[in-house]
């Protein structure tokens, strides 16, 4: 007799490996949720707007918008308002588009208005405000590509229009290979921020950074988003703002509140901080 043939029935099944969470996982969706929060960036942009001129803003620029998350925030705040998103990635914006501004209404999505461009380019119609944030323009590494991009920022600006910029810095910035965790959501879907200083030049100020995201499963997104800078200083980007013409400009620092809340008030000194975030507001 010959050597019996394994029937097909008789073959061990093979199961499709599941997907890990990581695998699953939308790096942008992802990143909105643990580093963005656009309605309190629309109430701040509003106080600081009001803190110079004594009216209410109605016209916003984003530079470096990506998915454009606090445009589509600031037209949800006000039926009169108009936004201008500018970034030079397309994927960006195409999830942008996809996630957040199809969750508009028609008339609301007809008030934003995206380019996908440089954001030294000049543009019409000027806008009230004009904000660069997550330390995005970081990426311009020497004093004349800064001032390059504040002077093309201030005409894009009306005659009554700031540019808000945030900030951080601190020892602990300074600090090569830590990462900062943060669990952004609980439960069997949850996952965790991690934000990691890869490496600091201490003679050029070159810093890169990286973000990742881990998940319940084990599984994790290593460095979906990378960041490669000028880590510059808040009297660097002060001198840069009057070089570039702004009349006046203002930090804004982080005060807590007994109730463990906090607000933002201009200030002109600070305590030393291991870790710090603030805003520069700089008027036309």
């Amino acid at each position: 007799m010959g050597k019996p043939k394994n029937k097909k029935s008789d073959k061990p099944k093979s199961k499709a490996a599941k997907p890990s969470q990581a695998e699953l996982a939308d790096k942008f969706d992802c990143y909105q949720k643990s580093v963005q929060t656009p309605e309190h960036e629309v109430e701040f942009f509003e106080q600081a707007y009001r803190d110079f001129y004594q009216k209410k803003p109605l016209t916003l620029r984003e530079d470096f918008c990506g998915t454009f998350s606090i445009c589509c925030h600031w037209v949800q705040s006000d039926p009169e308002r108009t936004a201008v998103g500018v970034d030079l990635c397309s994927e960006t914006l195409d999830w942008g588009r996809e996630h957040n501004l199809a969750k508009l209404s028609e008339g609301q999505q007809s008030r934003v208005k995206l380019l996908e461009q440089d954001v030294r380019k000049r543009n019409r119609p000027q806008v009230d405000i004009l904000s660069a944030q997550n330390f995005s323009f970081w990426i311009f590494k020497t004093r004349a590509e800064v001032i390059q991009y504040f002077k093309a920022a201030r005409a894009n600006l009306k005659s009554e229009g700031v540019m808000v910029l945030d900030m951080m810095g601190g020892g602990d910035c300074y600090t090569e290979e830590h990462v900062d965790k943060r669990t952004i959501k609980k439960g069997r879907k949850g996952f965790r921020y991690e934000w990691e200083q890869a490496s600091f030049n201490p003679i050029n100020a070159d810093a890169s950074f990286y973000i990742s995201f881990k998940f319940k499963d084990g599984s994790k997104l290593k460095r979906a988003f990378e960041y490669h800078w000028r880590f510059w200083t808040i009297p660097e980007v002060r001198e840069m703002l009057a070089e570039a013409g702004f009349s006046e400009n203002h930090v804004y620092w982080e005060i807590e509140d007994n109730d463990e809340d906090s607000h933002w008030e201009r200030s002109e000194t600070a305590s030393s901080d291991p870790s710090w975030i603030c805003y520069i507001v700089a008027a036309k």
